[in-house]
Parts: structure tokens; sequence; C-alpha cells
């Protein structure tokens, strides 16, 4: 009996073991046991398409009352009735049902993620620069990135079919040729990058481009090269230019697996390896779910490093340890971790456009003065 009793002692403690070494991957069997819907994407009702003349298709709108209006403190303020500029935001994955394949607009708790969550802690970060435009769409629930079968790439078709739509409203009837910059996260930079390409590069609305934060998504090379003239943000007052960055922790072993995606540190706005040490780190923002508002500035809450595509950090305080999606890995946090240098860097190459396109247009004047008579 003692015999017995010590061999499944240790099969417990060899599970346990093997539970933890590998929980970031029973994590993913467990989630795509729950989340993948039951029948093939072919075989399902798309929900209802939206219109994006109605504003309840729209997550934020400025002069409307919402979550995208919140302020980290009383240091800084939402400009939104008079910017200068707007933010086109395509908010990340809030879908988590296996009910379908993409979101019915409609889903009570989509939204509300989408809203208390996202809209507090990753949109707003644009309020003091922009007037924030965030549509809702019908986003590709989350088994579409675990997905083998070419369902979860439909479904994410689906949902850029969407992304386009909203995007063309808005350019027709909310931006009337107004500085834009396009932010999104996770997924909404799947679409972003392809807003790039579609709408932006070699298109007359390029000059409009303050800066693209696609941020916690994929910006690889066959990307870029479809994007030639949007390079890679190197500078923090450049404009015209395109960003992401993934963050991890240095005992990563992946992050995501966005393979040679492009990083930019958000703590120096290059795009390079060089180590950025916490002191330059204004501030993290974390929003809670029980409505911390204004929630406390975490000074120096992260320092960061672009190595192998990602960007590093070292462990930063609790209240932004999460492990749904694997130890070290901080994919939830690319923004709050960051949020007061994205608050002043967007400002900052806000202005930077707008001085240029003033300089540009007094010279486009100046040469239209005929020259005096001798």
């Amino acid at each position: 009996m003692t015999r017995v009793i010590v061999i499944l002692l240790v099969s417990i403690l060899v599970i346990a073991g093997l539970g933890f070494l590998f929980r970031s991957n029973l994590t993913q069997l467990y989630m795509s046991y729950l989340l993948e819907p039951a029948d093939r994407f072919a075989d399902t009702k798309p929900p209802a398409s939206p219109d994006y003349s109605r504003q309840d298709t729209w997550a934020a709108l400025p002069g409307r009352a919402d979550k995208a209006d919140v302020l980290p403190n009383a240091a800084v303020t939402d400009e939104q009735a008079n910017a200068p500029a707007d933010v086109f935001f395509i908010h990340p994955t809030t879908y988590y049902s296996g009910n379908s394949w993409n979101q019915p607009l409609q889903d009570a708790t989509a939204n509300q993620i989408t809203d208390s969550g996202v809209l507090r802690g990753q949109a707003s970060v644009f309020n003091s620069c922009c007037k924030i435009y965030a549509p809702r769409y019908r986003q590709a629930t989350l088994f579409s990135f675990m997905d083998q079968k070419g369902d979860g790439k439909q479904a994410l078709e689906l949902a850029y079919g969407d992304v386009k739509v909203a995007f063309e409203y808005f350019l027709e009837h909310y931006n009337h040729d107004r500085p834009f910059i396009l932010a999104s996260h996770s997924q909404g930079s799947f679409h972003g990058v392809r807003l790039l390409e579609d709408y932006v590069s070699g298109k007359p609305l390029l000059d409009k481009l303050i800066g693209a934060y696609l941020v916690g998504g994929p910006m690889v090379d066959e990307h870029l090269q479809k994007t030639p003239d949007i390079p890679v943000c190197n500078a923090p007052l450049q404009i015209r230019c395109q960003l992401t960055w993934n963050t991890v922790g240095k005992q990563s072993t992946g992050g995501l697996g966005y393979g040679d995606s492009i990083c930019v540190n958000p703590l120096s706005w290059q795009a390079n390896d060089a180590y950025v040490d916490h002191s330059h780190n204004q501030g993290g923002v974390l929003f809670r779910n029980d409505g911390n508002e204004p929630p406390d500035l975490d000074i120096a809450v992260a320092d960061g490093q672009c190595v192998n595509g990602q960007l590093q950090i070292s462990n930063p305080i609790e209240d932004y340890i999460n492990t749904m999606l694997g130890p070290n890995n901080y994919h939830i946090f690319d923004y709050a971790l960051f949020h007061m240098n994205i608050r002043q860097n967007a400002q900052a190459r806000t202005h930077a456009l707008i001085a240029a396109a003033a300089v540009s247009s007094q010279a486009a004047d100046d040469s239209a003065i005929p020259p005096a008579p001798k």
C-alpha cells in the first residue's frame, strides 16, 4: 500500500511539474476546447452587417460621452472638442465565444469588454491629440487565431471587410481631409496593416497620415514591401511612418509567434536593439474592472529592449502580470505599460505633421508669387 501511495504521489508531482512547464500550451488547449465553434465557417450564417451611419455601430465618437474620454490624471486633458486631427482606432479581440466565428454586433459581453477595457485602456491615450473614432465590427472570435482548418482565416476576412467599410465611412463623413492617426491592437492590427496597404500607401491619403500605431500585431517584411513609402518609425517626431511592438518578459519563449515582426521601442521610439531603462517610462496606466478612475500612475513601471522582434521588459509590478497567454507574455498590457509615453508621442507627432504641412503650404504660396520686375 505504501508503495502505491508513493507511486501516486510521484505521478501527481510529475503531472503538476509538466503542467507548470507547459502551462501556456495547456491553456491554449483548454481555450481551444471551449472556444471552437461547432460548425465550419461555410456552414454558418454571418451576423448582420453593421450600418456605420448609425451611432451605435461606433464604440467611440467625438462629441459623445464614451469610455475613450477617460483621463489618467489631472495633468492631462481631453482635447477632442478642438483637436486638429483624428484617430481611427481598431480594437483587439474581445469576442471569446464559441457560438459563432464572428461577433454579432449586439453581443453585450464583447461590447462591454471593448468599452470598459479597450477604450479606457488603449484608445483613450489619443484623446489629448485627436478626435477618436472606433468602430464596432464583426470581429473574428479568439479561436480564429488557433484554427488550422481555414475557418479562422475566413472569419478574419469577414472582419476586415467591416473595418474597410467603417474606414471608408470615416473618411467620407467624419475626417474631411484632416490629419489622422491609424491605431490598433492585436486583431485590430492585423486589419490595420491591410488598411495601410489598401488605402494609404501610394495614395493621396498618405499626406495626411501622422503615423500608424499598429501595436501588438505582425509587421513583417511582406507587409513592409507592400508599403515602401511608409517606413518604420525610427525617431520620436517622425511622421508618415508605422510602428509596432509586442511586449514579453526576459524569460519568454516566443511571445505570440510573429516571427520577424518589427519592434519599435516605445521608450525611445527607435527601431533598434538599444536597452532603455525604467527612468524613461513616463508612467503605466491600468484601468481595472472596478472602475478606478483616475487610476494610479505607475511611473517607471517598465524598461524595454527590442530583441528578436519582441519588446523585452523586466518584471513589472504585480498588477501588470497576467498568465492567460502564458508566462512572460504581456501582450494585453502593450498599451498600459507605456500609456503616458504613447500619449505624449501622439501629441508630438501630430504637432510635427501640422507644422510640416504649414511649411509646405507656405512654400507653395511663395512659389506662386511672380518675381518682381527688374
